[in-house]
Formats: structure tokens, sequence, C-alpha cells
């Protein structure tokens, strides 16, 4: 993000101002006032000298002030009151106050200000407003003074009524006044107060001043209204490096990254040197787009200025060479850094798992993830503490790893070192423990959690239903919508997932008409799913809902979706119900859209190795361990009635769909193979599979967990199924393809 207008960064100093300027003592010639008789000559001559000197004590000053009785002038407070903004000392300002009072210096005026100044930079906004109102008069440094404090103490609206006084009072704004009332508009999000004092601008024509058209600028960009944002850059006469960086960042913030990029090329055509504020900006914009030419060519300009050693931008250009799969050009940023702050951290981890999202392969996905595991031990090992974002994003990390053990012993971290109140964290262990399989532990934490947000809401009623808990999903959301928090549309993706499984199909519509009517969230691809698997789960006829599910159907059609699963919950619901027009028409569509066939591959983390299986993998020969440790199972399940079901498969090449396919070598199936032959007795095997489990996969390892007296717990692209004893925790609503 860009740099604040300079009149509303840092301390709001009003030495900035000519009112100031004139007040300011000359350190290097300050005298003792010459009226009066006092006893402290020598020791108000070293109270003077203090203000030279950095090394005197300041309770040595503030006993001479103490000792002081009249004499002094005003301008020998200064250097104290600093001190007090300095240490935040309310007790020691009031001292002060108290013996200004007592040696009459309070008519001064600039002094007075000076302390309603220091009042605010401490807080003490009441005894700041007591004083401003017991002045006799006051000029528009008091007023502004008033103003930055109670910004400061993120009181903004107190601010503009501030503001508002003065201008009742007949005082007449300067510039820096109304940079700082618009920069509580921006606070607010107040962009119809902001047009109000827009209008105040135009009409004195100061619209041009630069730091108030950054400030505008700013205050437009932040409440969304990137092209008046633009404008008031455009009307700043003299448009310096926040001028720039801050149009730059408003392009960022409101979702226009070329026309950032393009402002950028203007600035530099313009002969505006960027700052690291500038850089930092681009670079955003280039991991947006991931425009990484772009930003190969900002990180040689940085260079050439520079800010090559400059913390900001380098982890700026870290992450895009991240985000972008350029691991190795990351690295080399990354070890080559002298110092590496806690910023620099998070972004390699969370640059790592999110490459996990975006990986081609299994093998790369763990690759990445085991990296981003390994960067957070190094963290540990150094002399950083990791925070709350750290531990959200490597327990995303072990989310998609279903590495629960490393999910537990950061648990116990986050308990050690405080984190585990906030929310973030709160939330990002109950989406772990669903994840890898652990219901009770999602659960627990979720109860454990002292403040809850929606999403924190959502991912337990999420967890409650990929475990096949359907009526502790749905109570879960009515507790939700009692304690008034407002669901959003993953919510009801969740919601109507619990319906389904649960085969509560007059629910589950009602649930669908709620979302629609009383909480005006337009369906969207997941939800007229979620509706088809219940009617292709139940069977469509019995329960006299075939129309309802052809209307569903139709309408994801219209959504235009991409993947193959869908498309095959669509083929299975047309052909139960013998419409096989229907099942040419979806063929043609997928053509059309140039559908690929379903990717199944599984993959097994033992001993921090990963292990990846496709269908019928040559790594796993006719022959091997695996295939005779499948066959033999085979054997005993048949003995205890197991009957292989037809699979239904789409490729790219055929037109039919294969319902008798050879599945018993099915990519789950080698996965969980694999890890009873490799794995101790007493562990569970924990598979992760890149599409729904089809009926034969789901009946079959249902019965290796009795055969084998293991818990098998596989997590597929739409939910999480642990098998135990025979018995799976979906509730033997698996997917039917």
């Amino acid at each position: 993000m860009a740099s604040l207008p300079s009149v509303l960064v840092g301390n709001n100093t009003l030495k900035l101002q000519p009112d100031f300027k004139k007040h300011l003592p000359n350190t290097s010639n300050l005298s003792i006032h010459q009226k009066g008789n006092y006893n402290n000559k020598t020791s108000t001559t070293q109270l003077v000298e203090s203000h030279e000197s950095v090394s005197l004590d300041f309770r040595e000053a503030l006993s001479v002030i103490q000792d002081g009785t009249s004499g002094f002038e005003s301008n020998v407070y200064i250097p104290i009151l600093q001190e007090c903004v300095k240490n935040r000392s309310v007790s020691e300002t009031q001292m002060i106050h108290a013996h200004i009072i007592k040696t009459g210096t309070f008519e001064d005026l600039y002094l007075m200000t000076f302390v309603v100044n220091v009042y605010g930079k401490c807080g003490e906004m009441d005894f700041a407003r007591k004083l401003l109102d017991q002045l006799p008069k006051k000029n528009v440094v008091t007023w502004t003074s008033l103003m930055s404090g109670y910004i400061q103490s993120l009181e903004p609206i107190v601010a503009v009524r501030v503001f508002s006084e003065m201008l009742e009072d007949g005082t007449y704004p300067t510039n820096f006044t109304l940079g700082v009332v618009l920069h509580a508009c921006t606070l607010l999000y107040s962009v119809k107060l902001g047009e109000q004092i827009h209008g105040f601008i135009v009409k004195y024509q100061v619209e041009d001043d630069t730091s108030i058209g950054n400030a505008l600028s700013c205050l437009y960009s932040k409440c969304g209204s990137l092209d008046s944002a633009v404008k008031a850059f455009s009307r700043t006469g003299d448009k310096n490096v926040i001028s720039w960086t801050t149009a730059i960042s408003a392009c960022g913030d409101n979702g226009d990254s070329v026309k950032g990029l393009s402002l950028f090329t203007e600035m530099l055509y313009d002969g505006v040197e960027p700052n690291e504020y500038t850089f930092t900006s681009v670079m955003s914009l280039c991991c947006v787009m991931q425009a990484l030419g772009v930003g190969s060519q900002v990180h040689s300009l940085s260079i050439k200025l520079g800010y090559q050693y400059n913390l900001p931008v380098t982890n700026s250009i870290m992450y895009l060479y991240l985000k972008c799969g350029h691991i190795d050009e990351a690295k080399k940023l990354f070890e080559g850094m002298e110092t590496i702050s806690l910023v620099t951290w998070n972004a390699m981890i969370a640059g790592h798992a999110q490459m996990m999202e975006q990986a081609e392969d299994s093998l790369s996905a763990h690759s990445s993830g085991m990296e981003a595991l390994n960067i957070f031990k190094r963290l540990n090992r150094s002399n950083m503490k990791p925070d709350l974002f750290t531990f959200s994003s490597v327990l995303t990390v072990c989310s998609a790893l279903v590495a629960l053990e490393q999910g537990e012993q950061l648990h116990a971290q986050t308990i050690k070192t405080g984190y585990l109140s906030d929310v973030v964290v709160g939330t990002a262990l109950v989406n772990m423990y669903n994840k890898c399989g652990s219901i009770e532990k999602a659960c627990k934490a979720f109860i454990e959690m002292s403040i809850r947000t929606m999403i924190s809401w959502t991912s337990m009623i999420t967890a409650f239903s990929q475990h096949g808990h359907s009526q502790q999903a749905l109570q879960l959301f009515e507790d939700m919508r009692l304690a008034g928090v407002r669901p959003n549309k993953i919510t009801f993706v969740a919601v109507l997932s619990a319906c389904s499984h649960a085969g509560m199909v007059d629910e589950g519509l009602a649930y669908f008409k709620m979302m629609k009517h009383e909480y005006k969230i337009k369906p969207v691809t997941d939800h007229y799913a979620c509706l088809i698997d219940m009617y292709v789960r139940l069977g469509c006829r019995s329960h006299g809902k075939l129309e309802l599910g052809f209307y569903a159907a139709e309408q994801l059609l219209n959504l235009n979706p991409k993947d193959c699963e869908t498309y095959v919950l669509l083929l299975n619901m047309y052909l139960n119900a013998g419409r096989y027009q229907d099942v040419s028409r979806v063929r043609k569509r997928m053509k059309e859209e140039k559908v690929g066939k379903l990717k199944d591959w599984s993959w097994i983390s033992i001993r921090d190795k990963v292990h990846s299986f496709k269908p019928d993998d040559r790594l796993c020969p006719p022959g091997g361990e695996v295939d005779l440790l499948l066959g033999d199972l085979l054997e005993k399940a048949r003995n205890i009635g197991y009957e292989p079901h037809g699979s239904l498969e789409v490729t790219d090449e055929e037109e039919e769909d294969k319902t008798t396919s050879k599945i018993i070598h099915h990519s789950e199936k080698l996965a969980v193979a694999y890890g009873l032959l490799n794995s101790p007795n007493a562990v569970p095997i924990r598979v992760i599979k890149s599409i729904s489990m089809c009926r034969d996969c789901h009946s079959f390892i249902k019965l290796i967990s009795v055969l084998t007296e293991r818990d098998i717990i596989i997590r597929d692209s739409k939910r999480l199924h642990k098998f135990v004893n025979g018995q799976c925790s979906c509730g033997d609503f698996g997917s039917l393809m």
C-alpha cells in the first residue's frame, strides 16, 4: 500500500505550519527571562542547555521545572514537552502544565497549543478538549491539534465535529487542516462527507495543492471510487512521488492492475523517481496479474536505484517469484538477505502454501508443502517468533498434506505463544483437524474459540457436513443465525451438502429457497451441484422430485461448468432417469467445452516422503507387492460379500461411457495397499484423492478396514471418508460414479 500523504502521517507535527515556525525556539540562543527574581538561575541555565544536549536526564529537567517558580520563557518548556510525547507520559505532561499555569506563561497561545498537541499524542483527549475549551482565544493550529489528536485516538467522527466547530467559530482552515479532516473521512469510509469537504476545497481553489490532492485520491480509493481517485490525482498540480504512488496503489486496491502499471509507466516518463512504497505497490500489481516479465524489469530498476537491500521491496519481489512458480529466484533472494524479517519468513511460507494449490501433480504439491514446513522449522530455530499469519499459513499447509501430527504440534505451539485465542488461528485449527479426519478435535477447537466470525461458523458447519454429521451441521447453522451472523454462499454449500448426506430433500429445497429469497444470494455451480447430487444419491423417481432435479441440471448447465466431475454428476442423473437424449446433449456440451477426462490420482505420505498413484499405475506392476496384496484382499472381500460395481468414466477419445471398466487398480486402492505395506500396524492410513471416490472403491475400502483392522482416511475432492471397522463417516453417501 502506498504511503499516506505527508500531512496525514507520522506525528502530525505542527512545526510544519507557518504559525508554528515563527514560534520555534532557537536552540543555540535560548535565554532566561530577565523579569522577576528567582533563586535557581544556575539550575535554569542547565535546563536551557538540556535543550541542546540529549544526554541530560529527563528527570533532572523536570526537577528544575519543579524548583523554578517564575521567569521561564515559553520556549524552555518545548523540549521537555517533546520528551513527554516520546515517553507518552500524561502525569509528567500534567506536571509541566501545572507549572506553566503557576508561572503565568499560559497566556502564550503557541505554548498552550503545544500542550493540547501533547495531550492528544499521549491519547488523553479529554484533557486536550478541556484545555482547548478553556483557552481565551484559539487559532487554526489549536483546532487542528485537537483534530489530529482525535484521529490518532481513532475517533475520526469527533475530529469531523471539531472541524465543524472550527468553521462555526469563524476560523479559516489551512491546507494542513483540510488534509487532516480528509483523513478522518477516509477512516470513516465516508465518501459522502468527503465530497462535502471536496466541495469546500473546490470553492476556495486549493484542489491543485499536492497534499490535498493526495488526500483526496486516498479518500476516494479507500471508498471504492477509483474514477474519482484518478481524477483527484490528475487535478493535482505538482505531483510528487507520493501523488503517483497513491494513485498506483488506488488502482491495485480497486482491482485495476493494468491501469496501475500504466500510471507507473507515466510516472517514469514524467521523471519522478519511485520510492520503496512505489515499488511494493507495483510489485503487488504484478503479483495479481502474475506479470513476471514486468516484475523482473521492476526488480532490475529497484536494484539500479539502490533498493536491492530494502527489505519491503525485496519481500514483494520474492513473493512475485513465488506466486509465478519461480522457486529458484525466490530462494536466491531469500538466502541473500542480510536481514530476514518475520514478514519475509511469512511470505516464503505463504508462497509455498499457495504453490500447493497451483501444483499440477501430487509430487509438486507435496514438495511445496514440505518446503513450507522446513522454512517454518528454520524460523523456529531463529531468534524470531511466529505470529498469527505464520500459524495460519502453516496450519493450511498441514491441512493440505493431511499432516495431523505436525498440526497437533502447531496447536501446542499456539497455546504456548498465546495465539490460540486469535480467531484466524482458531479457524485454521478447525480446518486442519477437519481435513485431517479428526472431527472431535475440530469441534473442540471451535468450542474453545472466544470469538467466532462467519468464516469460523462456516468452517465448522462444513466439517460436520463432510464427516457425515448432517444433523449437527444443520443445528450449528441455526445457532449461527440465532447468533446474528449472516451466512454466505459457502455456508449454504455446506448446508445443502449436509441435507444431501441425510437424504433430507424437502429441507434441502427449503434452505435453497432461504438462500435465494431471505439472504438474496444468487445460486452458483456448487449449489446446483448439491441439489443434483441429492437426487442422484436418493433416486429421483422414488421421491417424486424428478422435475426439480432436471430444473437444477438445466440451471447448472447454464453456468457453463468447466470441471469434468460436474458433468459426470449430470450424466449420472440423466442415465439413472433413462433420459438418453439428455445424456447425448451433455456429452456434446463436454466436447464443445473441451472438458478432459477425469484425472484420477491419489497420494500418501510415509516418513515425510510422498508416493503418488494413478489407475493401473506402472509403479505397481502385476505380480508386485501392491498388486499381490490387492489381489489377496479382493479374494477375502468376496468371501464376506463384496461384489464389484461398474464405474462411469469419461475420456477425451471416446463418447461412450465405460460403465463396466476395470476398477481394481483405481488410484486410492493402490495408495491404501502401499500404505498397509509400508507403515506400522497402529498408524492410520491417510490418502488424498483428486476426484470423488467411486461406489466400488468406497465399498471395497470399507471391507479392507475390517480385514486389516486399520483406520483408513481418504479425502477426495468432495468430502472426507473415515473408514473404521467397516463403517464410513460419510454415512455411505459416497459418490455414485
